[in-house]
């Protein structure tokens, strides 16, 4: 089957039966709301309370006027915190509508994931519409959201990547269409105000590729208009983005928190980068690929019959690293263990759609000449945070894209005998993911660095936190903390919360008057000596610590400690409930307790 050619009738110009309209309907729905629901599931049955409160408080603050990088220091791009200050802004403080945020958008990603796959596929493999929604199914429960269920800007990243290849891929239906080439643009620029390392790898591959296809469209006479008004609208969409953050918060101020003071704590070792292709199980995992590959090349040149069984064989050898992870539950009960056998699929995945989009660069034409090189630069980009562990949560339908490449790739060397190479691969792999993925979220071994294990499960009674669900005592104290606040501290003096792992502000409505909410390395640039400075030019009287934190880092309970020696300095304790103790600042009345406790 050559590329152009196709034996799926719904690629054709034909408009598509009625059966066929409902089906694609139905199989919409199934895919939105089984994702939708995994995300539900998850909330309802853990909550990491660390970097659910670092969104929450930083939104609150937001909805109340104050813009980042000038009113406070902020190493994130805005885009996730403003969409969710909106959302208290129209809705009000009610936690299960950022759940219901979560779940929309974790439903249209798997659809949109969806769309995209059908496109890469329709012109090159048989049955394309049916393998596009295998290909999905693995989403349900690793969808952008369904990992990670809170709201985030990792997820949120991966939505407008999503939506931006999905319009590019569109512009060779109508390729004279100017507003939709016009909106593509624009959609490849906002990833990089979602988050910056993965959107910014993102913008300049899509932007560097584009340009190379429309010169390689150039040359062989064909038609460019479409790829100059998608990068005049990327620029324009750029230049916006910067006048509205210019006239706001100021492009000085922009830069250093969100590039130059977020790659002093944030960017990982050359090294750590490159550690993702370290393990020697690669190389076995590549051989058998390579061998795989080499009968579907030999059974490209057989006869029809007797190139059928080389086609089975070469699907499962190439399947064979994919369906590892599932092979390997039965023989490994450790739940990290098996989530490194999982993720450990991503390097092999990349050197193999690289290799193959190399091979067959001739012959493909316009965005599909470029977009697997996109999508790899976009991972690439998102491996800048946390490398291959903490970063691959949200970039699961990349992972499925590149899939689809492979797989369209692979099918031209069969032509006639696709099907019997494309159904097993693509079924024996959709099911190892479904199998592993579906362990791999059950288990929340990506979220291993807070406790969500101990304890029953306890929901918030609190009007503005319904729909918090987390095992332990996390919550009840949290709730006695805030009855304590509301009846103990006037709501117009000024409390300072370390390390500012609960949504005090948020619940309690309260405006935080401290310039950084979360005292973390990453995000907090003040010193102890600083922070006590900034609390009496502030006229913050009340200081509020946690003492068993539910984010078990131990990097974390180290400044917890230190900012609370520097704190007992200048506050005294005045009272102690179940996980939170209470200082009030020292005050003339004091003093003969301070010389009360000196030696004699």
């Amino acid at each position: 089957m050559n590329p152009g050619e196709t034996s799926d009738p719904v690629a054709s110009s034909q408009p598509r039966p009625r059966i066929g309209r409902w089906i694609d309907r139905l199989a919409a729905l199934f895919l939105f709301s089984a994702t939708a629901a995994v995300v539900v599931w998850q909330n309802a049955r853990l909550a990491v309370l660390w970097d659910l409160s670092y969104t929450l408080e930083n939104s609150y603050r937001i909805s109340l006027g104050d813009i980042p990088y000038r009113d406070f220091p902020f190493a994130h791009a805005p885009l996730t915190f403003l969409i969710q200050a909106a959302l208290i802004k129209l809705t009000g403080r009610v936690y299960w509508h950022h759940i219901a945020y979560c779940a929309v958008i974790g439903g249209l990603s798997t659809l949109l994931t969806w769309r995209i796959l059908h496109i890469v596929l329709r012109h090159t493999v048989a049955h394309a519409r049916l393998l596009a929604f295998f290909l999905s199914l693995p989403l349900i429960p690793l969808g952008v959201y369904c990992i990670f269920p809170h709201p985030f800007y990792d997820p949120d990243c991966t939505f407008v990547i999503l939506l931006g290849v999905f319009l590019l891929l569109r512009l060779e239906l109508k390729p004279s269409s100017t507003t939709p080439s016009l909106f593509a643009g624009i959609a490849v620029v906002i990833p990089l105000f979602v988050k910056q390392n993965t959107g910014l790898a993102f913008l300049a591959a899509a932007a560097v590729l584009l340009i190379a296809v429309l010169v390689a469209e150039r040359l062989r006479q064909g038609p460019v208009r479409a790829y100059v008004l998608a990068l005049a609208g990327a620029a324009v969409g750029l230049a916006v983005a910067l006048l509205l953050i210019q006239f706001t918060a100021g492009l000085k101020n922009y830069w250093h928190w969100t590039i130059q003071f977020a790659a002093e704590r944030r960017t990982p070792a050359t090294a750590e980068m490159l550690g993702v292709y370290a393990d020697k199980m690669i190389l076995v995992w590549i051989a058998f690929i390579a061998v795989g590959a080499i009968l579907l090349w030999l059974s490209g040149r057989g006869s029809r019959q007797s190139a059928r069984p080389k086609a089975l064989l070469s699907a499962l050898l190439i399947a064979t690293p994919f369906i590892w992870p599932a092979i390997y539950l039965f023989r490994e009960h450790d739940s990290s263990e098996r989530a490194d056998r999982l993720l450990a699929v991503w390097p092999v995945l990349l050197i193999f759609s690289f290799v193959v989009a190399i091979i067959g660069v001739r012959r493909r034409r316009g965005i599909s000449l470029v977009l697997p090189f996109i999508i790899i630069g976009a991972i690439h980009g998102a491996f800048m945070s946390q490398q291959l562990w903490g970063s691959t949560y949200a970039i699961w339908p990349l992972f499925m894209i590149l899939l689809a490449i492979i797989l369209a790739e692979l099918s031209s060397f069969l032509k006639h005998l696709s099907s019997w190479m494309t159904i097993p691969l693509t079924s024996l792999v959709v099911l190892s993911l479904l199998i592993a993925g579906g362990f791999y979220v059950r288990s929340h071994e990506r979220l291993d660095y807070a406790n969500v294990d101990e304890g029953e499960i306890k929901q918030s009674t609190l009007p503005q936190l319904k729909g918090l669900a987390v095992r332990g005592e996390w919550i009840p104290n949290f709730e006695e903390l805030v009855r304590y606040t509301e009846r103990e501290i006037p709501r117009d003096e000024g409390i300072l919360i370390l390390p500012g792992e609960d949504p005090f502000y948020y619940t309690t409505g309260r405006r935080p008057r401290f310039p950084v909410l979360l005292f973390d390395h990453t995000v907090n640039p003040y010193s102890a000596e600083e922070i006590l400075k900034i609390c009496r030019d502030r006229n913050i009287r009340w200081v509020i610590i946690k003492q068993d934190l539910q984010n078990e880092d131990a990097q974390v309970e180290q400044e917890r400690d230190r900012l609370t020696e520097a704190v007992e300095q200048n506050f005294k304790q005045v009272e102690s409930l179940k996980n939170y103790d209470i200082y009030r600042l020292k005050g003339p009345e004091d003093a003969d307790d301070d010389d009360d406790d000196e030696p004699n």
